[in-house]
């Protein structure tokens, strides 16, 4: 390792080569400290919430209409539920970025208060979150083309590629330090702030493990390429621009046409038409006759069959028996409406194999619980919550049961369900795989007659 000082003083002498590493550190240092900021900003909001929802279902129990009268207490009464972010999601902040991760639901219908949350401006949620999935992507592959881009060409500019050639082994050597040692500096500029911010998050080693395997599999296919283009004997520019334009097409114009052609194939419409077909069964409801809503309700729920009848006027079961219907006659659209979005992102993974940056962007998200099996997983939490909170009211109102300030107390309380550690281990195979080749092609265009004196 007698060589390391010298390269160490050669890079620090070279001002884009120590401004590019610094700006590196900078910013991966940046997007740690702010992705920490707003999970810890969503914390805090999730107590604060905490305090206002306990305050407000004191509020309702001090009425007597709604502490003594199960319909009112159902329909007046909202229920916190919350997405609490993983110790990761600092790192990628993903669909909790325009998703919401805290909901109020009461025992209505339930589709349109779930996707009450995708009234966002879509302008602002296309621009993303600068967090260190982004600087992983699409800034750190730009220091690297930086550091490597002249990794020979300088050479030959400065006059010494001849001498370097007349060396034992042609000086090949010396290209494999130069790029282990400034690709390895480069990774550092990363993973240092991403094992700060795991160690104050108090993320799983697991966990911090495979975003450091993602890392260093991304940067050495990106290692792994400018050192191919570094030894094709063009000038510097020349070298700059080819690689230039492989980022370009790899992680902005190939993702936008795959994009476009999953839009293209599998369709999936916004959540936003569940809400409003789900509201217009509910509210043509209003005008049938009550007694054939009640009798298409006790079809798909004959445990209430045996229950006192409808009588004349208003009733708070026939209200609530038609939000129900109101959900079922669209739960055919909403299981497509899953369908198409798991579809997507099953193709979305695959194009990982191909797209190093879309490989690494969806397993990051993985890791950090900010992906859309997360997002579904919780929508799953509610929807078992609600059916928990349907149930505990209808005993009520099919039995004629008496409902007192003991009974309101007692509304079952949502509870996030513990969330296993997922390590995207296929798109972790796929980036090492990418890495692999571009390394193995890197190493033999160093090594081959591939450096002529020009």
């Amino acid at each position: 390792m007698s060589w390391l000082p010298h390269e160490l003083r050669l890079l620090a002498r070279t001002p884009v080569a120590a401004l590019a590493l610094g700006l590196l550190l900078l910013l991966s240092s940046l997007a740690v400290a702010s992705g920490t900021w707003e999970i810890g900003r969503q914390r805090d909001t999730l107590a604060r919430l905490a305090a206002l929802q306990q305050g407000e279902l004191a509020a309702l129990a001090g009425k007597p209409q709604v502490a003594q009268d199960a319909g009112s207490a159902a329909y007046y009464s909202f229920h916190r539920t919350w997405d609490p972010p993983d110790s990761a999601a600092f790192l990628a902040l993903g669909m909790r970025d325009s998703a919401p991760f805290v909901l109020r639901v009461r025992a209505l219908a339930l589709q349109s208060q779930l996707h009450e949350g995708e009234n966002f401006n879509p302008a602002l949620a296309a621009m993303g979150r600068f967090d260190l999935a982004f600087v992983l992507i699409y800034l750190a592959p730009l220091v690297l083309i930086a550091l490597l881009h002249d990794l020979v060409s300088a050479e030959r500019s400065a006059g010494r590629l001849g001498m370097l050639a007349s060396l034992p082994q042609g000086g090949h050597r010396l290209w494999q330090r130069r790029a282990v040692l400034r690709a390895g500096l480069a990774f550092a500029c990363v993973a240092l702030p991403v094992l700060a911010g795991g160690l104050f998050n108090g993320m799983q080693a697991a966990a911090l493990a495979a975003v450091m395997g993602v890392i260093a599999a991304y940067l050495a296919f990106w290692a792994g390429l400018s050192v191919i283009v570094a030894c094709g004997g063009r000038s510097s520019a020349a070298h700059a621009t080819a690689l230039m334009g492989a980022w370009v097409l790899s992680t902005l114009v190939l993702p936008a046409l795959a994009n476009i052609a999953l839009a293209r194939s599998i369709p999936v419409h916004q959540g936003v038409d569940l809400t409003l077909a789900q509201r217009q069964a509910v509210h043509a409801a209003w005008d049938r006759p009550p007694g054939e809503t009640m009798e298409r309700f006790l079809r798909s729920h004959p445990q209430w069959r045996d229950t006192a009848p409808l009588p004349a006027g208003f009733h708070w079961k026939w209200y609530f028996a038609f939000q129900q219907l109101g959900d079922e006659s669209v739960a055919e659209s909403v299981a497509d409406y899953r369908a198409s979005l798991l579809a997507r992102q099953r193709w979305t993974e695959r194009l990982g194999w191909l797209l190093p940056g879309v490989g690494a962007q969806a397993a990051l998200h993985r890791v950090a619980g900010t992906d859309l099996a997360a997002q579904l997983g919780y929508q799953d939490a509610i929807t078992a919550f609600h059916d928990r909170l349907r149930a505990f009211f209808y005993r009520y109102l099919f039995n004629e049961q008496a409902f007192g300030a003991a009974d309101f107390a007692a509304q079952p309380r949502f509870e996030p369900p513990p969330r296993a550690l997922a390590i995207p281990g296929g798109q972790l195979a796929g980036l090492a795989l990418m890495a692999l080749a571009a390394v193995c092609i890197g190493l033999r265009r160093s090594q081959g007659e591939s450096l002529p004196v020009r």
